[in-house]
Parts: structure tokens; C-alpha cells; sequence
């Protein structure tokens, strides 16, 4: 009886110490991926300079004054939805230039997945790379899995937030930016 109160009480302690230990971690851990940015309508979108699929930079100062960009945040390169996502945005390439707008995928994978990602799907876009996730986490995409949520921002001309998807579906993305670049009265390019 001993011997079995014991083994008990060792087993509780060791429970106890794992769950303190894991418990001590878990807000660290999700801090680091989640942090409490909640960007809305009207903010000015937060910089970036980050590499593209196409072997180019690409900065959002750059378009600052000059037209609007759209970026579409994706969790992971070939992965189901991601590759339903990007097949509709090239699909729809010719419609989508025909607005005054920069447009990319953006996801917080290595550049060269996502490089493999858009040759594999003929992408005619640049996909961003932001590896170390501090991009997406001034975005506060960046879900407790270490992923990007899958969520569109529409940024005017002088570097607003003018819309915010949060609801994209991946096999219409490409028509539903469409409806929401004319709503948004984005500049039709001659």
C-alpha cells in the first residue's frame, strides 16, 4: 500500500512539474506566434520589403502615391487551398491588371518553396516570402500554428487600409478581389 501511494505521488508530482513547465512555455510560445495586432479599416498598412517568387524585392513604399496593392495572405505553399488560391489569381491575370494595382500572395514560407510554388502553378504574380514572420506579425496574420492566416488586404494609393477579407474563399479569390477592387473605385489602367 505504501509502495502504491508512493508511485502515486511521484507520477502527481511529475504531472504537476510537466503541465508547470509546459504551462510557463505556452505564453511565450504564443506571444511569439500571435501577437495582438488587430490592424482595421483606415490604418496605415505596415511597411515591408520582402523577396518575391520572380527573384525581385518588393517594397509598399514603393507604391506609396503611385496605386493600390492588394496582398492575399496564405498559410502554406502546395497545400490544398493555397494552390486553389493561387490557380484562381493567375487565372484571372488579365482581369486583375486591368486595375491601377500591385497584387501578390504573401505567405511566411522560405523563398524557395514559394518560388516552387508559383512555377509549379504558372503564377504570373509575385508570391512574398517573410520567413522570419515579422511581416505577417505586424499584420497580425500570423496564426498560434506559426502560419499565415488566409486573409486579403486592400491598400489605397496613400498607404490605408482600405479593406480587409477575412473570409477569402480560395476558389473564387480572384473574382471576389475583382468585385472588391471596383467597389473600392480602384483605377482602371487604359
Amino acid at each position: 500500500m505504501i509502495g502504491m501511494a508512493k508511485t502515486f505521488l511521484a507520477t502527481l508530482a511529475a504531472a504537476v512539474a510537466l503541465t508547470s513547465a509546459l504551462g510557463a512555455q505556452a505564453p511565450v510560445a504564443l506571444g511569439a506566434q500571435a501577437p495582438a495586432v488587430t490592424l482595421k479599416v483606415g490604418d496605415q498598412a505596415p511597411d515591408f520589403t520582402l523577396q518575391a517568387s520572380d527573384g525581385k524585392t518588393y517594397s509598399l513604399a514603393d507604391y506609396r502615391g503611385k496605386k493600390a496593392v492588394v496582398v492575399a495572405w496564405f498559410p502554406k505553399a502546395f497545400t490544398a487551398g493555397c494552390t486553389l488560391e493561387c490557380k484562381s489569381l493567375a487565372a484571372n491575370g488579365d482581369h486583375l491588371r486591368k486595375y491601377d494595382v500591385a497584387y501578390f500572395m504573401a505567405s511566411v514560407d522560405p523563398i524557395e518553396q514559394n518560388t516552387k510554388f508559383a512555377q509549379s502553378e504558372k503564377a504570373d504574380f509575385p508570391l512574398l516570402s517573410d520567413a522570419d514572420k515579422s511581416v505577417a506579425a505586424r499584420y497580425g496574420v500570423l496564426s498560434g500554428r506559426g502560419m499565415a492566416n488566409r486573409w486579403t488586404f486592400y491598400i489605397d494609393k496613400n498607404g490605408r487600409i482600405a479593406y480587409i477579407d477575412r473570409a477569402v474563399n480560395p476558389e473564387t479569390s480572384a473574382e471576389d478581389i475583382l468585385v472588391r477592387l471596383a467597389q473600392l473605385k480602384v483605377a482602371t489602367v487604359n
